[in-house]
């Protein structure tokens, strides 16, 4: 009778969706991310929350064309860990705890071919083992390239599922590629 029990019970859990939840974790400077992300998130009925950098980048700090802004500065140095202030729920000011998901969804702008440096620090702050990642990102011409795959590298013991660029495309489209993932 107990097995029985117990097995009506986790049945259900994983018919609700209880047993695989997912939570979307974004880094924006300029709102494009942002907005590709949570309107993921609402379409998937998944959490959401925002990397918070301490240093909030301005126009200035995002200029590619001034080897001298900020941006250029952390892309051109590969051990570059920009702090982050907090990793917060859209929602609530609930903050991220890796432990309540079985996937992660990162996304990112491009930058210089790559995701900014505060996504690495994220990555890294985070214990990956026995969770599933998958990337997005918003490019302005270079697409994802490799890193979805250079992020996880960084992050010990995770499932790296893949990743894609969904700087065009609808929730919709957003919610078909992970589902396809994750089968």
């Amino acid at each position: 009778m107990k097995k029985l029990i117990l097995t009506l019970l986790i049945g259900g859990f994983m018919m609700t969706g209880l047993s695989a939840k997912t939570a979307f974790v974004y880094f924006s400077a300029t709102g494009t991310t942002e907005s590709m992300a949570k309107n993921a998130a609402k379409e998937m009925g998944a959490d959401i929350f925002e990397i918070q950098p301490v240093h909030k980048y301005t126009d200035a700090d995002l200029n590619w064309h001034d080897k001298k802004s900020l941006s250029s500065i952390e892309c051109n140095d590969p051990k570059s860990r920009p702090e982050i202030k907090a990793v917060v729920s859209v929602a609530s000011t609930t903050t991220f705890d890796i432990s309540g998901y079985n996937t992660v969804i990162v996304c990112y702008p491009i930058w210089w071919a790559y995701a900014p440096k505060i996504v690495y620090t994220f990555v890294e702050s985070q214990n990956w083992s026995g969770k599933k990642m998958i990337t997005l990102c918003t490019s302005g011409g270079s697409g994802l390239g490799r890193s979805g795959s250079d992020l996880a590298k960084f992050a010990k013991g995770i499932d790296f599922k893949g990743g894609k660029d969904f700087t065009r495309g609808s929730a919709a489209d957003v919610k078909k590629y992970i589902e396809g993932l994750l089968k």
